[in-house]
């Protein structure tokens, strides 16, 4: 099977500011390049799976609009990005170097901005991957996150859930509005 992962376009924020599960928009005309973008690429009856997240829904709707023999989209909040917490919506340069070298030193169970870890992050990733085997399409659609993708690629390269520490997490996303398909 063949799964498409479709990044979000790009959010309506300035740079350099953390929203990982914050719901902020993405940006209309860039959400609708990027719908017309993969829209021409996609197999009829693709199933769409999207976030739970505003600007992935956006982007739904807007392919939606140009593809309407793509499957209904259906929301999967396990497609969400990772929710850093107390630093939601802060700059990334105002988090203490003290909170990064926490959660390098324990990259899989820390609790970055306290409430999730990679590790749970790539457990719930992991039991929506698993729901993809018995589907009887040989093509999948996820419009989600960068943290999502990369969670894909970890698990898919690795055979497993479990990371050990930052260097095996994978460096490449694609950029917003761009996609990646791995086979599964």
């Amino acid at each position: 099977m063949k799964l498409w992962l479709l990044r979000h376009a790009p959010v309506m924020l300035g740079p350099g500011l953390c929203y990982g599960s914050s719901d902020v928009p993405a940006h209309a005309t860039l959400t609708r390049e990027a719908a017309l973008a993969i829209s021409p690429l996609l197999p009829p009856g693709t199933p769409v799976w999207m976030s739970g997240l505003l600007r992935a829904q956006q982007l739904a709707a807007a392919l939606q609009a140009e593809r309407s023999d793509l499957g209904a989209a259906r929301i999967d909040t396990r497609l969400n990005e990772m929710d850093f917490g107390t630093w939601e919506l802060q700059r990334w340069d105002a988090v203490p170097p003290s909170a990064f070298d926490a959660w390098m030193a324990d990259f899989a169970h820390h609790r970055f901005g306290g409430v999730e870890s990679t590790q749970m992050v790539l457990y719930r990733v992991a039991a929506a991957l698993g729901e993809l085997r018995p589907a009887t399409s040989t093509d999948v659609l996820w419009i989600t996150h960068a943290g999502v993708i990369r969670a894909v690629q970890f698990i898919l390269s690795s055979g497993g859930v479990h990371i050990r520490d930052a260097a095996q997490w994978p460096k490449d996303a694609p950029a917003p509005g761009g996609w990646v398909t791995v086979e599964c």
